[in-house]
């Protein structure tokens, strides 16, 4: 009973943790058998209603089926594809609630984050102030691009250095210059249309956008302001990291839009 119970649970958990991949499954199979159940069901009431034209046809003096009859005679093998259809819908709607769900659980986890981060961050920059905190971020910098690969496969033209992007742990090429004008593009940006998300930054520095850049931005409350420390890569190379001094949120997007 013991291990019974103990499946009971484990399978009962693992449904729960995968319960929207498990109903977009449902969805993605339920609306193929959908499909080939109707199509069975068109095919036999076709049968059914040749057949019974064929009886009228030899008899001329019986009645001829009325449409009420033809879908008491056809009806039920529309039932199952109906049915079916019906769960198909279910199983969709109730994964797309889910995944918003998880979304909005997940933007509210980062936004507590972010606003820990960011008193952490207002603390130590009271207690530590000047060189200290510059030597402070430069060596956390440091760190991130030490035990961060990928360096090798960045190769620096002429007037170019190695770029290390700490958010989003990404190596690039550029200039300070090409950093400061993606910073005012973007500031820009918000002015004009009031907000902007993440991955517009990352565009003017010709990176590829990702799911936490599509998801996080910035609006006219806070405009960006970055933070430089020159670090070397594990191959001893100059390398500037660059930093948000404060992050992008989740819930950029003013109410009014």
């Amino acid at each position: 009973m013991s291990l019974i119970n103990d499946v009971r649970e484990r399978v009962t958990a693992l449904a729960a943790d995968n319960a929207t991949t498990l109903l977009t499954a449902g969805g993605v199979v339920g609306t193929v058998a959908t499909a080939v159940l109707t199509g069975r069901a068109s095919i036999k009431a076709y049968q059914i209603l040749e057949a019974e034209k064929e009886k009228h046809e030899a008899d001329p003096e019986s009645l001829e089926l009325t449409k009420v009859h033809k879908v008491i005679l056809v009806g039920p093998h529309f039932i199952p594809p109906v049915i079916l259809g019906a769960s198909t819908i279910t199983a969709i709607i109730m994964a797309n609630r889910m995944s918003a769900q998880k979304a909005a659980a997940l933007a509210a986890a980062y936004g507590m984050s972010q606003k820990h981060f960011e008193e952490y961050k207002t603390k130590v920059s009271e207690k530590l102030t000047g060189p200290k905190q510059n030597q402070v971020e430069e060596e956390l910098a440091q760190e991130r691009v030490n035990r961060t690969p990928g360096h090798e496969s960045i190769v620096v033209v002429e007037g170019e250095v190695l770029c290390f992007d700490q958010p989003t742990g990404r190596y690039f090429r550029s200039t300070m210059e090409n950093i400061k004008q993606a910073v005012n593009a973007t500031n820009a940006e918000i002015l004009l249309a009031d907000h902007v998300n993440a991955t517009f930054f990352y565009e003017e520095l010709e990176l590829p956008a990702t799911t936490w850049t599509d998801e996080v931005g910035w609006n006219r409350d806070q405009l960006i302001e970055m933070s430089y420390s020159t670090v070397l890569d594990p191959n001893n190379r100059p390398c500037i990291a660059i930093d948000f001094k404060v992050l992008p949120k989740a819930d950029y997007i003013p109410k009014n839009y």
